[in-house]
């Protein structure tokens, strides 16, 4: 009896682990794609030019990644072709405006860093409109925590400075302090001296 009691206790625990599986394997072209706009972002920032390639492949990628997600969901061999031709539009208008922003007009207008955070914002906002459109939690998500990427990045990077003075400040703070306490006691000895010898 005890045997089947151990059993039966074995079987949740496999079974909740093939479903948080599925479900990190169901997640993770949302992942992914955050993954790569972050690290494009960071790129940029660090070589100073704008990586106009990269950010067309990953506007396209999501695109295919909205498509696929929603293809099983969609039936009737007209509403797959509907899906396929609004993302379609919907992706070519996101690269269109991307490649306005990099005309050479407008580069010289914007530093190359924020070239990187604006190519990442319309790249935030067409996916969670996409999200939208497609009444999808996940994509619109995405959307979503690539656009909240954009003031964490340039907070992070004026931060940078800050945290470094901070860290300057405590360092010298600490430095202070030690060398007072290591003259502390030489006075205290040297007064012991001198109310000896009076």
């Amino acid at each position: 009896m005890s045997g089947i009691d151990a059993q039966h206790s074995d079987a949740p625990e496999p079974l909740s682990r093939s479903r948080a599986t599925q479900f990190l394997w169901q997640q993770l072209p949302y992942i992914v794609a955050l993954l790569l706009a972050i690290a494009g972002v960071a790129y940029t920032n660090v070589s100073h030019q704008p990586l106009t390639g990269y950010w067309e492949f990953l506007a396209l990628a999501i695109g295919v990644v909205c498509v696929v997600t929603k293809w099983p969901e969609t039936e009737g061999r007209e509403s797959q072709i509907r899906l396929v031709w609004t993302q379609a539009l919907h992706w070519i208008a996101v690269l269109v405006t991307m490649n306005i922003m990099l005309v050479s007009g407008v580069q010289q207008m914007l530093p190359t860093p924020a070239t990187g955070l604006v190519l990442l914002t319309l790249l935030a906002l067409g996916t969670f409109l996409a999200g939208v459109s497609l009444l999808s939690l996940q994509i619109a998500f995405l959307g979503l925590a690539m656009g909240a990427a954009v003031p964490a990045i340039s907070w992070l990077k004026q931060s940078i400075l800050f945290f470094l003075l901070g860290a300057v400040l405590l360092i010298g703070l600490a430095i202070s302090f030690w060398l007072r306490q290591d003259q502390q006691p030489s006075r205290s000895s040297s007064d012991i001296d001198k109310q000896a010898e009076g």
